[in-house]
């Protein structure tokens, strides 16, 4: 049973799932796919499932009493600025799985079938999952009043990110050479350009 009342508890357990639940889809929809070429690691397996920890440790928090010892009290802006952090990475978790089609994978892999995606969001930003990630993590520290399970995704989201974007920007340029240099020098990472 939920143990709080708090609106921004319940906020933050309806974003997570339905983060969740445009996860499982885009999952399933690609299972099955075969790889060309495999990228992924030990390493790969040990960040993803440190960055899990971080999103499933609001759970714990959420339905035990365990992490009381580390609440404080957020000032409700925080909270109501989480929500919209909150919606706009779902929002981004969605469009960016939706533009890649079945060029999406969980793991580092290139597809006989892959194709350099442009459009859409990935129009403006090269990374736009880890964008919603990191939005994800935000919200999550703005609406949890607690250092363990508000600030954990945080903590495991920074590796991940910083360790694995340049491997998957590797893997791109080894496959799309000039044309994906072309497009990182329109796009930002995770935030657009608006310069050239």
């Amino acid at each position: 049973m939920l143990r709080s009342e708090n609106i921004f508890d319940i906020i933050f357990l309806i974003g997570f799932v339905a983060g969740s639940v445009i996860r499982k889809v885009y999952t399933a929809r690609c299972r099955g796919h075969k790889a060309a070429r495999r990228h992924f690691t030990v390493s790969d397996t040990a960040l993803i499932t440190l960055a899990g920890v971080g999103m499933v440790a609001p759970l714990i928090y959420l339905f035990s009493s365990w992490m009381d010892c580390a609440d404080y009290d957020l000032p409700v802006w925080m909270g109501w600025t989480g929500t919209v952090a909150f919606a706009g990475a779902l929002v981004l978790l969605w469009r960016s799985h939706a533009d890649l089609g079945a060029n999406w994978s969980a793991i580092l892999q290139i597809r006989p079938e892959h194709s350099l995606v442009t459009h859409g969001i990935y129009r403006y930003i090269r990374h736009p999952m880890y964008a919603a990630h990191l939005l994800w993590a935000i919200a999550q520290a703005l609406l949890l009043g607690n250092w363990l399970a508000g600030w954990a995704f945080m903590v495991t989201f920074v590796p991940l990110y910083l360790l694995r974007v340049p491997r998957e920007e590797e893997m791109m340029l080894e496959q799309f050479g000039q044309a994906y240099r072309d497009y990182m020098s329109r796009t930002g990472r995770m935030i657009p350009r608006f310069w050239r």
